[in-house]
């Protein structure tokens, strides 16, 4: 399973699932990562953490550990 966090920089993505629970599946639902949506990797901090992606025509940077819950292809 690859999520969001292995994808790499400059790379479009499509999602596929989103893992997690309650809140925090909401949370990531609210930001626009929902299944079918195409996201590019704009960047990854120097530490791996936050990975800054474009969603809908927007910017968003999301926690590895959010994006660990949202899976690929």
């Amino acid at each position: 399973m690859k999520t969001l966090k292995d994808a790499k920089v400059n790379e479009t993505v499509k999602v596929v699932k989103l893992h997690g629970e309650g809140a925090i599946k909401r949370r990531i639902m609210d930001m626009g990562l929902t299944k079918g949506t195409e996201v590019f990797i704009r960047k990854v901090a120097p530490l791996g953490d936050p990975v800054e992606v474009t969603v809908r025509g927007y910017e968003l940077s999301i926690r590895k550990a959010d994006a660990q819950m949202v899976e690929v292809e």
